[in-house]
């Protein structure tokens, strides 16, 4: 269901032999490994079955009730939700979709951009997906990876579109759609947190392409790490004033 190469997304030219043969950082870049995704996925995991053995169903545990996004104990203080909620799931089959999508797309966008770059866009998507999810339906207790999900499902389309990989951003525009219809036809599933968590991701992917093409000899790496920083900060405090609504 998508393309791959040894240096994960890459353009069409990037994908030719090359010319020459080197060692060191530049042939060490081309074959960077994944260990971001693999890491969030063994977080997720571990905090499910932490889940389990706090006892209650996956929906009424209770590290779903102290953790889990909702509007009115997050306007108490409980801020920390809207970043907990996004490493909580609601039963395994809610785990196991999430986990399989953070893997096909984070093993294709990491080793593309980079670790930092990555973990940037996954955490603002966390928090656009919680905005969103509070801003629909604050008084709701909503938990899961999906806002995460979609917005690096977003980000691969966006970052796949801007280096002409043609074929790659297709699939993933129909994986999308299709999702978005399951979003909207199955009960009991948060729109506001998958459409947010979809429009923060892609945002943060056109910000990560725009800095690419200026290049870091015209922009420093700082501050493309303060524009990450500052958009997840915004998406965060957005989430603090959506709860507020509760």
């Amino acid at each position: 269901m998508h393309d791959r190469s040894p240096g994960g997304m890459r353009c069409p030219e990037c994908s030719k032999p090359p010319t020459n043969v080197r060692s060191g950082a530049g042939a060490s870049s081309a074959r960077r490994t994944a260990y971001a995704t693999y890491a969030l996925i063994a977080i997720n995991v571990v905090v499910f079955i932490a889940e389990l053995g706090a006892g209650g169903g996956a929906t009424s545990g209770q590290l779903v009730q102290d953790g889990g996004i909702f509007g009115p104990a997050i306007n108490d203080g409980d801020w920390y939700r809207i970043v907990t909620g996004g490493f909580l799931h609601a039963g395994p089959l809610h785990l196991l979709f999430n986990m399989y999508v953070l893997y096909v797309a984070g093993t294709l966008l990491e080793p593309g951009i980079g670790t930092p770059r990555f973990l940037a866009i996954y955490f603002i998507s966390l928090l656009s997906g919680s905005f969103g999810a509070l801003l629909l339906d604050p008084n709701s207790l909503t938990v899961g990876a999906s806002g995460a999900i979609f917005g690096l499902m977003a980000a691969v389309l966006v970052v796949a579109r801007g280096r002409g990989i043609e074929g790659l951003a297709t699939q993933f525009g129909f994986f999308i759609v299709l999702n978005l219809v399951l979003t909207v036809s199955i009960p009991n599933i948060s729109i506001g947190g998958h459409l947010g968590g979809l429009i923060g991701g892609a945002f943060a992917a056109l910000i990560v392409l725009g800095f690419e093409r200026l290049g870091s000899a015209r922009v420093g790496i700082g501050f493309e790490a303060g524009t990450l920083l500052m958009l997840a900060v915004g998406a965060g405090w957005a989430a603090m004033i959506a709860a507020g609504s509760a």
